[in-house]
C-alpha cells in the first residue's frame, strides 16, 4: 500500500493547531521536553503549517555601504513549531520542522526538504507568523527535524532515516477516519 492524501491532509490539518502539535510531541518526548512550560503548554508553543520566513542578505555596494535585501520564501517543511515563553510572550530558541511523508514521495525526495530547509534557515531569517504572533521577537534559532511516517510508508524510508539517525514516528490514523474524510473532501 501507498500513502494516500488525505493521510497527509489529515496530519497537516491536525498539527497546524496547537493541541494536535503538542499531541504530535508527546509522541517523541525529547522534543516535548523541550517546551519552556509544561503546565501551559497550549501557551508555549506556535505552530505553523507551510511557513514563510523572510531571509535578509547582505550584499556590498560600495567598501562602505552594504545593503540588506530581504526575501520571503516558503520552507519545503510541513509544519514548523515554534518554542514560546509563555510569561514573557517571546519565542525561544527551539524550532522543529515537521516533515509528514507525502503521497508518491521516496526517501532522497522526503530528505532533501530537510536539507533544503537547513540550507535556507543557515542564513539571517525571521519567521512571517500569523497575525496574532506579529508582536513577538521572532529570530532564527536552533533547528531540529521531526519525520511523520505512516503504516503504509515503504520499509527502505524507515531505514534510511534511521540510518541517517533522523527522529520520526508512525502516524497511526483511526480505523475509518480515512474513508470520512474521503467523503467529507469530495462533497
Amino acid at each position: 500500500m501507498s500513502v494516500k492524501n488525505v493521510q497527509y491532509q489529515i496530519c497537516l490539518a491536525e498539527y497546524a493547531n496547537t493541541a494536535g502539535a503538542i499531541a504530535l510531541l508527546k509522541q517523541y518526548r525529547l522534543y516535548l521536553e523541550m517546551l519552556p512550560s509544561l503546565r501551559r503548554a497550549h501557551e508555549s508553543l506556535i505552530a505553523i503549517p507551510l511557513p514563510i520566513v523572510r531571509l535578509r542578505q547582505r550584499s556590498v555596494v560600495m567598501a562602505e555601504r552594504s545593503d540588506i535585501t530581504q526575501t520571503a520564501i516558503q520552507l519545503p517543511c510541513d509544519v514548523a513549531i515554534l518554542m514560546c515563553d509563555p510569561e514573557w510572550k517571546i519565542k525561544t530558541g527551539v524550532e522543529i520542522m515537521v516533515f509528514i511523508h507525502r503521497p508518491h514521495e521516496d526517501f532522497s525526495d522526503f530528505l532533501k526538504r530537510w536539507r533544503q530547509t537547513q540550507v535556507l534557515l543557515d542564513q539571517d531569517y525571521e519567521w512571517i507568523l500569523p497575525s496574532s504572533y506579529q508582536h513577538m521577537l521572532n529570530e532564527g534559532a536552533n533547528i531540529h527535524p521531526l519525520f511523520v511516517i505512516f503504516d503504509e510508508t515503504p520499509e527502505r524510508i524507515k531505514k534510511g532515516l534511521q540510518g541517517a539517525s533522523l527522529p520520526f514516528m508512525t502516524e497511526t490514523l483511526p480505523i475509518g477516519i480515512e474513508q470520512d474524510s474521503v467523503e467529507r473532501i469530495s462533497s
